[in-house]
């Protein structure tokens, strides 16, 4: 189902467009509603599982994985959460699971930059007598184009809370600005989110934002996807090494001592990346209610290592394929690009280290 993800993915990059025939075969296969509740009709898979198949959709396209990542994350932790009302979660998850419906946080904002460093936010919701009226402009909003519902995080004028508002796409006020022109991960259409006076009924506000006692265990989509590229860039470089034996030598380059070094470096990298993701998430999912309150510096490490780990693969991999893995027709270089992504995705690799160190100081 997903092998043809790799080359409408690589299509879809160098135009910079979403790779929208990919999203539509995850819509229609039921995949979107993998982490939804069983009484809604979902499969309630535990987080490991579902992980693993965002890893093998990165496999194949990273900016797919990413971009169905954040949608899966948000049902997970509803699942998890079971924290938007009632009418809500029939009407959405129902959605999801017969029409596959897309859904998104919009969070980041220019003024704010990434909301895991504690901004305010400046988007703006105002109590009116017919519900609420919103105003503000998000950045960053994936696959913002071809979503059906948006969840918007916003300021509640009256008491300087935060709420998640639930708002349909079509709905008045609401345009998305296509201003996404990134050398990573371009085709994940994270375009801005403009909300221009937009009016919604009283029961728009699905919850107000709290502080969370739990971690974001659904964040480790993002590890999930870069490590699938790291995967695809080790086997793009074996291939490379098994087929291409230059004159000079007259055999595979994949015989050289330092080709072999560098694809088993690689390879080990993925074996260790492979043990921190799915040992953790696995380890998420067995635990009680108590034990997941003490994970939080688990995922932290978990995305830090192995994204940094998934760099390195396909550093390694380029070096074994050589100068040809810069051009535009080779995936090493579309993998080069994708997986620098991951760098600036929460959290940052600065909060993970200060955390540790407070951790470690009882602090």
């Amino acid at each position: 189902m997903i092998k043809p993800f790799h080359k409408i993915g690589a299509q879809h990059d160098r135009t910079q467009t979403v790779p929208i025939e990919n999203i539509q075969v995850l819509r229609d296969s039921g995949y979107a509603a993998l982490a939804v509740e069983r009484e809604f009709g979902g499969l309630e898979v535990p987080l490991s599982e579902w992980l693993r198949l965002q890893e093998l959709i990165a496999r194949e396209d990273g900016p797919t994985a990413l971009s169905i990542g954040w949608h899966m994350g948000t049902m997970y932790q509803e699942a998890q959460e079971k924290s938007w009302p009632k009418s809500h979660r029939l009407h959405v998850l129902k959605a999801v699971v017969n029409k596959g419906m897309l859904l998104n946080t919009a969070a980041t904002e220019k003024a704010t930059g990434s909301p895991t460093r504690g901004g305010v936010f400046q988007t703006s919701a105002k109590k009116t007598t017919e519900g609420w009226m919103i105003n503000g402009e998000k950045t960053f909003y994936t696959l913002a184009e071809h979503l059906d519902y948006y969840l918007v995080l916003a300021t509640i004028e009256e008491d300087g809370t935060t709420g998640l508002f639930l708002i349909e796409k079509g709905t008045e006020g609401v345009r998305v600005n296509p201003t996404w022109d990134m050398m990573a991960m371009g085709s994940t259409g994270s375009h801005d989110l403009v909300l221009d006076r937009v009016k919604v009924r009283e029961d728009a506000l699905l919850k107000v934002q709290m502080r969370q006692e739990l971690p974001q265990a659904w964040l480790l989509h993002i590890p999930a996807c870069y490590l699938g590229i790291g995967y695809a860039a080790i086997q793009e470089a074996a291939t490379y090494a098994r087929t291409y034996a230059p004159n000079s030598i007259g055999k595979p380059i994949a015989t050289i001592p330092t080709v072999r070094q560098r694809l088993g470096e690689a390879m080990l990298l993925y074996q260790q990346s492979q043990s921190i993701l799915y040992g953790v998430s696995k380890q998420w999912d067995e635990a009680s209610k108590d034990e997941r309150k003490t994970m939080r510096l688990p995922f932290m490490m978990t995305k830090k290592s192995v994204v940094q780990h998934a760099i390195n693969m396909v550093d390694l991999s380029m070096k074994v394929v050589g100068a040809q893995s810069l051009a535009h027709a080779s995936p090493l270089s579309r993998y080069y690009r994708n997986v620098r992504a991951g760098l600036h995705n929460p959290p940052m690799d600065d909060q993970t280290i200060e955390f540790a160190a407070k951790t470690l100081l009882n602090e």
